[in-house]
This record gives structure tokens, C-alpha cells and sequence, in this order.
């Protein structure tokens, strides 16, 4: 593995936490009625997923699959399991309440989903820390 693919999936790690902390502030704000709970639960996932994500991007891009919209959409479903464990857990920790982790959850499933697989059609397109990108027939 390149360093150049390391900084790659360093980049994606951290244009990915964002997008995801943004909304899981927003989804704990909005189940919980309180934006300090909101807020306390979406930065104390900043640690955590930025490991496992790193960690899943790594595995992942070992993986001998090429064909692109399935790749995709088998990464997003292996990181949703991944983070929406973290995020149950998580909330039920900060709230003491594992139903609000529950809800918060459930919902994260459908909104993180798809913001992961336009996340991972974006990277995609962008060449950066790739040297030599495979042949383009195999991953449209």
C-alpha cells in the first residue's frame, strides 16, 4: 500500500466524518428535543468512526471486487452495520436510554446510507492518492 493511498483514504475518512457527524447531530437533536444531547452524541462519534472507518477503507480497498456500483453499495451496507452499531451504542451511553440509541439508529440507517453511497460515487471521480486508477469500463 502507497502512502499516496493511505493520505486517499485519510481524506475520505475525514470528508466522510463530517458529512456524518453533521447528521447525526441533527438526527439526536431532533429525536432527543436537546441540541447539547445532539451535539454531545455526534462529536463523541468523531473518535470512533474515524478508526473504524479507516479500518474499513483499508479492507476495502484490498478487496479484489472491481465492479463499481456493486462494490459501492456492499461498502455502504458493511460501514452502515459498522456505524450504526457504534452510534446505538453510543447514545445509549450518553442518554441512558436504549430506546433513544435504538431510534437514533434506525433512522441513521436510511439517511447515512445514502449519503455514504453519493460519499463513495464522489470519491470515486476524484483521482487523488490512486497513482493508477483501473480501467474505467470496470467500475462504471
Amino acid at each position: 500500500m502507497s502512502d499516496l493511498s493511505r493520505k486517499r483514504h485519510i481524506a475520505k475518512t475525514v470528508t466522510w466524518r463530517l458529512v456524518g457527524t453533521l447528521d447525526t447531530v441533527i438526527i439526536s437533536w431532533f429525536i432527543t428535543g436537546n441540541p447539547f444531547t445532539g451535539l454531545k452524541i455526534g462529536f463523541s462519534e468523531v473518535i470512533t468512526k474515524m478508526i473504524l472507518y479507516y479500518l474499513h477503507e483499508r479492507l476495502w480497498f484490498r478487496s479484489p471486487m472491481h465492479e463499481s456500483r456493486k462494490r459501492h453499495l456492499l461498502k455502504t451496507v458493511s460501514w452502515r452495520m459498522i456505524g450504526t452499531l457504534d452510534t446505538i451504542l453510543l447514545s445509549w451511553i450518553i442518554t441512558g436510554n436504549p430506546l433513544t440509541g435504538l431510534q437514533i439508529g434506525i433512522v441513521e440507517v436510511i439517511t447515512k446510507m445514502v449519503l455514504y453511497y453519493f460519499h463513495e460515487r464522489t470519491w470515486y471521480n476524484i483521482n487523488y492518492g490512486l497513482g493508477a486508477r483501473r480501467s474505467n469500463k470496470e467500475y462504471k
